[in-house]
């Protein structure tokens, strides 16, 4: 149906209409695209801060101009592609027009969307004449341009509108990809973020919808989740909004949503974890929809929201783990389905068995947040029935999500020194978990390979067994995966297990990896892989046999890469490491030889010694203690060689340095010249 917009003539209106007003929208017909730019222009200056003149213009678009009565083509928005539909346009109407015309420069469009954003900042029949026009169709049809500040101008006028009272909100889902859109356009810039928030903030007063879309654009997003909480819907803020929204009158829907909205923006940093609506509102809300009287999926959503709400945050833990006896009430997830005999409605099984699966999934998520830090939390959890046997359970699921969040679960437990001395041994957690690691995606196998390197730590029960099931050849194959973080797990496994281990062990791990996958991750991009790798190395290279006995069929390797490294572009962290491997080298009975027949390596112990930085200056120093300890055999030929290079001369300036580490280190080693 044609809608028109031309309006019957008033002449009572139009005597109130000055002739500079009639001047400005007369320009806007001139056959020179220049003057039809620089007419809008003059006519967005004209209006800034005067809504006489606003009005004015607006009634000259509402009146038949005398000048053109042509008729034109519009477009708006539809799912279905973009719909052609007609009207004579005129006067200021012709703005409208002149935004849509794809002819029409990209600079023109825009500063007709600017101004007409300006008469929408008028009275409130501004809008509503605006409204009559169809502009909120025309301006979500520019939002499909390629141009940022077209976009830009656009949403800031359909932001002006939507604020306004008289707007319906109504007008924003009349097609449904109207929001998909708006959210793609959330990362264009600052200034599409802010009106798009803005737009969302004032609908969701009356649409549940755009309330779950502000959840899920706040969702591991600052920018945006900043933008919201700086929002102001007739003077409230919108997090004070959505506090309200979590009281117990509301609908369950309503709480659950505000509550995943606050945690978004508590966990993108938006709102501090201490703030009173995240420790008074928004926790015991989620704790609430634990209970056994909600809805199993809504015990599901308020458990896997409470746990990434306090996944990170220590007190908020520990907040959670005493409100309304958590941990009991979380085991009740793990007993459905109901006993099939004690059920004779079969939607109620069907019901049961459908959400059992994500009730164990949330229960072992959330039980892993709590535990992630607290050790009394973690004997709480470990306490509630059945519990070890439940994670064991667990890792053998059909379900691949109920499987990583159980592993998740025995990875947040093993971080507790006392369970894995006795929990952990007595239910043997550790032959299900290298099952996992047989055969797993990367998702699972990332978490597994981690909980293993804590069951590997030396003081676990877990680990001469894990030894003795081939944990080695599965580790030293995660070193070479393309998975970064199971690159990293992989080798520190292996640095865990070489940790006071008996030299077969450490001949193993070096046999398994190969000098050659040795040196790659020891170029690997990555300094986490290459600081574990080092940390691999120094392990390997403790107490005296067995670093002659490395030393003897890896030291040539070995040397080089310490060269490779100490002359690299790497952290402090990483050339401090390097210079401790070193330090272990020189207190091998042998092995010391490999650094004193290696002009090149001394030289750089020497230059070290003398860095700005004291860690690397004291790893340098524990070097040159180890090669002159006069107790030992061949010690004077080494003092010797090393006073010539001017060491002696260094250890004097050392001893008087204001560090005390580096001043006693220094005197030490003077002292085993005087011996």
């Amino acid at each position: 149906m044609a809608c028109v917009l031309e309006a019957p003539l008033r002449m009572s209106v139009l005597s109130e209409v000055t002739a500079s007003s009639r001047h400005y929208v007369d320009r806007l017909f001139d056959l020179d695209p220049q003057k039809v730019l620089q007419g809008v222009i003059d006519m967005k200056n004209a209006v800034i801060g005067n809504n006489k003149q606003k009005a004015n213009l607006i009634v000259l678009g509402a009146v038949p101009s005398l000048k053109v009565s042509t008729k034109k083509e519009f477009f708006c928005w539809k799912s279905s592609g973009i719909v052609k539909w007609e009207g004579l346009m005129n006067g200021g109407n012709w703005l409208l027009y002149l935004l849509q015309q794809e002819t029409s420069s990209t600079e023109l469009r825009t500063e007709c969307a600017v101004v007409l954003g300006s008469l929408a900042m008028g009275t409130e029949n501004n809008v509503k004449s605006l409204l009559d026009c169809h502009i909120i169709p025309a301006l979500l049809q520019g939002l499909l341009s390629p141009d940022l500040k077209f976009i830009e101008a656009c949403l800031r006028c359909l932001r002006t509108i939507f604020i306004s009272p008289v707007t319906p909100e109504d007008l924003l889902y009349t097609d449904a990809t109207v929001i998909s859109h708006l959210m793609a356009l959330l990362s264009r810039s600052r200034y599409t973020q802010e009106y798009i928030c803005q737009i969302f903030s004032h609908c969701c007063k009356v649409r549940m919808q755009a309330l779950k879309c502000f959840s899920v654009l706040a969702f591991e997003n600052p920018q945006v989740s900043m933008t919201l909480v700086n929002v102001s819907v007739d003077g409230e803020l919108l997090p004070q909004i959505f506090v309200k929204m979590l009281q117990r009158d509301k609908p369950i829907e309503m709480q659950l949503t505000s509550a995943k909205c606050l945690t978004s923006m508590c966990r993108a940093g938006a709102i501090r974890t201490d703030d009173s609506c995240i420790v008074l509102k928004t926790l015991p809300c989620l704790v609430r929809m634990c209970s056994k009287e909600r809805l199993l999926e809504e015990r599901v959503e308020g458990a896997e929201t409470l746990a990434y709400l306090i996944e990170t945050d220590v007190e908020l833990q520990r907040i959670a783990s005493i409100t309304d006896h958590l941990i009991v009430m979380l085991a009740d997830y793990f007993k459905y389905p109901s006993s099939v005999s004690a059920i004779t409605d079969i939607k109620r099984l069907d019901h049961d068995l459908k959400h059992a699966h994500e009730l164990r999934q949330a229960a072992f998520k959330l039980y892993a947040s709590l535990g992630a830090n607290d050790e009394d939390i973690r004997k709480k959890i470990i306490e509630t029935e059945n519990m070890m046997d439940r994670i064991v359970n667990g890792l053998s699921e059909s379900s691949i999500k109920v499987r990583l969040a159980a592993v998740r679960c025995l990875h947040s437990l093993s971080r507790s020194v006392q369970q894995l001395r006795t929990s952990f041994q007595d239910h043997a957690v550790w032959k299900p978990l290298m099952k996992v690691l047989q055969n797993a995606p990367n998702e699972i196998l990332v978490v597994a390979s981690s909980t293993l390197c804590n069951l590997l730590l030396e003081f676990s029960p877990s680990k001469e067994p894990i030894l003795e099931s081939g944990a080695i050849e599965l580790l030293c194959s995660l070193t070479q995966s393309e998975n970064l973080a199971l690159r990293v797990n992989g080798i520190w496994a292996l640095m865990n297990m070489a940790f006071q281990a008996e030299q077969k062990i450490k001949s193993d791990i070096l046999r398994g990896l190969s000098t050659e996958q040795l040196f790659q991750l020891l170029s690997d991009s990555d300094v986490n892989v290459l600081m574990k790798t080092l940390g691999l190395l120094r392990n390997l290279l403790s107490t005296r046999p067995h670093i002659d006995h490395i030393m003897s069929t890896h030291g040539k390797q070995i040397m080089q890469a310490v060269t490779l490294i100490l002359e690299g572009e790497h952290n402090i962290e990483v050339k401090e490491q390097t210079l401790c491997i070193l330090a272990n080298i020189a207190d091998g009975t042998t092995a010391k030889e490999l650094i004193m027949t290696n002009d090149d390596i001394l030289q750089k112990i020497k230059y070290y010694m003398s860095h700005s930085n004291a860690k690397l200056q004291l790893a340098a120093m524990f070097c040159i203690s180890n090669l002159i300890w006069n107790e030992e055999e061949g010690s004077q030929e080494r003092q010797d060689k090393l006073r010539d290079m001017g060491i002696v001369d260094i250890l004097h300036k050392l001893s008087q340095s204001s560090d005390p580490n580096l001043c006693d280190k220094a005197k030490t080693a003077l002292q085993q010249y005087l011996a």
